[in-house]
Formats: C-alpha cells, sequence, structure tokens
C-alpha cells in the first residue's frame, strides 16, 4: 500500500487495478484496508485448508472392476471395455502423463462404458508407469506400439476400427492412424493442441525454459518426476487449487458432486513419471519448437501431415478449454481439411467429468462413431 503513494508498483494488469483503487483506500484508510485484506486472506486460507480436510476424510475410493486384458507389451496393456462383443471397435488413447481412470471415472460417470452402451467396443490404451522397456521409449517408440496394438486388435475383431484419443493421446492416435490406415476407419481427437504457440504462449515458453536441458529428476535416473510434470499445469492456473478446495469445503459431504470431486481428484493426484527420451520430444518439438504447429512434426521419421489421413475425423474443441486453449487446437481441425467439429461448453477434463458431459458430448460422439465405423 506504500508504494500506491509512490507510484513505485511495476506496470501490470494487477497494479494497474491497484491505481484505480488507491483513492478509494486512501479515503478509508490504509490501516482498514490492511485490516480488511488480512481477515480476508485468513477466512479463505481456512476455507482452503477446511476443503483440503474434507478431501482427506472423504470415504470414497475407486474400486472400478478391472477390464479384462486384450493385449500387453511391456507396462502398456489394451483394456476391453465391450467385454468381447462382435461390435465396432473404438482404440481410446490417453495421455502419457495421467492414468485413463478420468474416461472411467465413475460407475455412473463414465465415458468408456457410455459409448459400450451405445453399442460400441471400447478398447483403452492403459499405459501405466514406465518399466524398463518404456525408459528409453521417445514418442516414435510409442507410436510404434500403438500401431502395434492396432494390429493386435484387428487380428482379435477381424475388422477396420476407429482411434479416439484424449489431449497428448489425440497427437499420438493421428501419428498412429498415419502409420497404419489400412486398419483405420475413422479417427477422433479429442482437446488435441497442435499450435502450441497459440492461446498461451508465455506458458509454452516457460515450460520449454523450465526444462532445459531436461537433467534426470525423481526416483529413476531416466524418467521426469510426476510432481515435476503437475508443475507445469499448476503454471497455467496457480490459484485453481484454492478455489476448487473452497468449492469442496461447502458441499454435502454425502452429495454425488463431493464424491465426484473426489474421484477426480484422486485421479489428478495419481499421475505416471515420463520416460526422459519421450518428455524431450515432447517438451523440444512441441513446446520449444512448435513443430506441429508449423507443420514440420515427423515422428520416427515419417512427416505428420493430417490431411493426407484420408479417412473420416472428428475434431473436439472444448470452448471453455484452459489446458488446451480453443485457439491451441483449432489449428488441427483446418490440418486435416473437410471434418466434423464438435464445439461443446466444456472444460479440458469437464469433458470426461462434468455432469451434462454425456448428453452435450458422449452421446453425440458415440452416433459419430456408430456412423463412421459400424455402418
Amino acid at each position: 500500500m506504500p508504494w500506491l503513494k509512490n507510484g513505485s508498483l511495476q506496470s501490470s494488469a494487477s497494479g494497474r487495478r491497484l491505481y484505480a483503487l488507491a483513492a478509494e483506500i486512501d479515503r478509508l484508510g490504509a490501516e482498514r484496508v490492511a485490516a480488511a485484506l488480512d481477515r480476508e486472506i485468513a477466512q479463505r486460507a481456512q476455507d482452503y485448508l477446511t476443503g483440503l480436510e474434507a478431501y482427506r476424510r472423504h470415504p470414497f475410493r475407486r474400486r472400478q472392476p478391472a477390464a479384462p486384458v486384450l493385449w500387453q507389451e511391456g507396462t502398456t496393456r489394451l483394456l476391453d471395455y465391450g467385454d468381447g462383443r462382435a461390435a465396432a471397435a473404438v482404440l481410446v488413447v490417453p495421455s502419457l502423463v495421467n492414468r485413463y481412470h478420468v474416461l472411467d471415472l465413475l460407475p455412473e460417470r463414465s465415458f468408456l462404458r457410455h459409448l459400450a452402451a451405445a453399442g460400441l467396443r471400447p478398447i483403452v490404451v492403459d499405459w501405466d508407469a514406465p518399466g524398463d522397456a518404456e525408459r528409453g521409449l521417445d514418442l516414435g517408440g510409442y507410436v510404434a506400439r500403438l500401431d502395434r496394438a492396432v494390429t493386435a486388435i484387428a487380428r482379435c475383431t477381424g475388422g477396420p476400427l476407429a482411434i479416439l484419443g484424449y489431449c497428448m493421446g489425440g497427437l499420438l492416435a493421428l501419428a498412429a492412424a498415419l502409420r497404419c490406415r489400412q486398419r483405420v476407419a475413422a479417427l477422433a481427437v479429442l482437446a488435441t493442441p497442435w499450435d502450441f504457440h497459440a492461446g498461451q504462449p508465455a506458458a509454452a515458453r516457460l515450460v520449454a525454459l523450465a526444462t532445459g536441458g531436461l537433467a534426470p529428476s525423481g526416483t529413476c535416473a531416466d524418467t521426469l518426476a510426476v510432481e515435476f510434470v503437475q508443475s507445469f499445469f499448476f503454471l497455467i492456473d496457480p490459484f485453481a487449487a484454492e478455489r476448487k478446495f473452497v468449492r469442496l469445503a461447502r458441499l454435502d459431504p454425502h452429495s454425488g458432486a463431493a464424491r465426484t470431486f473426489v474421484a477426480l481428484e484422486d485421479w489428478i493426484n495419481d499421475g505416471v513419471p515420463l520416460g526422459l527420451a519421450v518428455a524431450r520430444d515432447c517438451i523440444l518439438s512441441w513446446y520449444r519448437d512448435n513443430e506441429p504447429g508449423r507443420g514440420v512434426w515427423r515422428v520416427a521419421g515419417q512427416h505428420v501431415q493430417p490431411h493426407r489421413l484420408g479417412r473420416p475425423v472428428l475434431v473436439v474443441i472444448p470452448g471453455r478449454d484452459r489446458i488446451v486453449p480453443p485457439l491451441a487446437a483449432e489449428p488441427l481441425a483446418a490440418a486435416f481439411g473437410p471434418v466434423d467439429v464438435l464445439r461443446p461448453a466444456l472444460g479440458h477434463v469437464g469433458m470426461m467429468a462434468a455432469a451434462d458431459a454425456p448428453a452435450m458430448l458422449w452421446t453425440p460422439i458415440a452416433h459419430w462413431l456408430q456412423t463412421h465405423v459400424a455402418g
């Protein structure tokens, strides 16, 4: 507050807002305003701690029955949520840095089970944490593994399949679909970035800067620790944790909303480390050099050109996405050429967790897949 008097605040949006309040603060008295500010900070801190304690004490624990394993290589498994039924297969590819559980969050809130109920055969990739075989894999190694997974599904089902990728999984799904076009009937990419310098260029530069030479961290010398990866998401919105736990503190702990919150928070906190080789690929070629957005991205020597896929494509661009802003995802739709696009008023995680996601998004996706895969 003394800085308001001598004009020594740095020029910024926050500084300008403070300067606009300077006359009102002066009228009320700096001491009164400071005391009120102290009370507000103390109350918000208490509400935050109350929410954290509510989360710690909540009785919910994930007990979803494990889907049958269709195929496995290293720590990567294919889980068959279609119970082996003869139906159009959909290979669902999640991100490497989070477990697939958000796609099967709760029995009553499960994207995978929704697809199965719509008459499809969803088969999800469970990447799990890197083992000995995965620690040296780069992006090309993971895409090659997806290629072999597609072959395994085709042998099992006897027909073409769709590939659906979520977030980072959309980039892997696209690269894999281009490698095995003869077995792919359609591709859907959900909240998938393409221009990494659009929407939040400062965040992209910060990620590239913070990682630098990617020195080993965590318990294994050849993996990037979960905490290191999660710090990137924290930088996007540093006060998100406070807001969400304050919200939990106000919920009835026995309500469905509280149960969904805890299930989602458990998923967020149960990330997996990245192998350093794939971390380097992602951070250098995506965040630093923006190779996809510049049209020069290559995986295992193959130029990833969306327009060469030659299959029906669905691009989902959530309007409230802060992790992959629409400005970062829209160029991918343009790179494909003519495609179907859905723009739900949902957030990045809300696509899979919001109460209105099934009606707003899951059902249209299932219908599109049925139309382009099951015929």
